[in-house]
């Protein structure tokens, strides 16, 4: 018979091995994870704001989910159930140049794909639209 540690303790040493492992691996994910998404905020609202002339070639959203159980303080256990949508423009400039901005502004319900206007860019953001209206 094969053992993972000594006779008497079998697979259990192993165990106490990699668990804590384990532990600590989805710990470095997860301060990894809030530092680089507080880098990317921090570098978002530092940015110059900026005006330029751009048509709205495309929107989307993505809707990110979360559960997670809590107890109710009775021995019972109830999920938790979250969810958080993000809103996306594209926007394309007179060089013919896309890119993707995330809509911080709530301004994805008042543009349609085809605007033409102004829109204010910080960062990977935009903060505001004004459309050009056709004469």
């Amino acid at each position: 018979m094969f053992y993972f540690g000594s006779p008497m303790g079998g697979g259990f040493d192993m165990m106490f091995t990699i668990v804590p492992i384990l532990v600590v691996i989805v710990f470095i994910i997860v301060i990894v994870g809030i530092i680089t998404n507080s880098a990317r905020y921090f570098k978002n609202a530092r940015s110059p704001r900026e005006s330029v002339f751009a048509r709205v070639v495309a929107k989307r959203m993505e809707v990110r989910n979360h559960s997670s159980h809590h107890s109710n303080g009775n021995g019972g256990v109830h999920p938790v159930n979250s969810s958080r949508t993000y809103y996306y423009i594209t926007l394309e400039s007179d060089n013919n140049e896309r890119k993707e901005y995330l809509d911080v502004k709530n301004l994805y319900g008042l543009v349609v794909e085809g605007d033409e206007g102004y829109a204010a860019i910080q960062g990977d953001w935009i903060v505001a639209f004004e459309r050009e209206v056709a004469r």
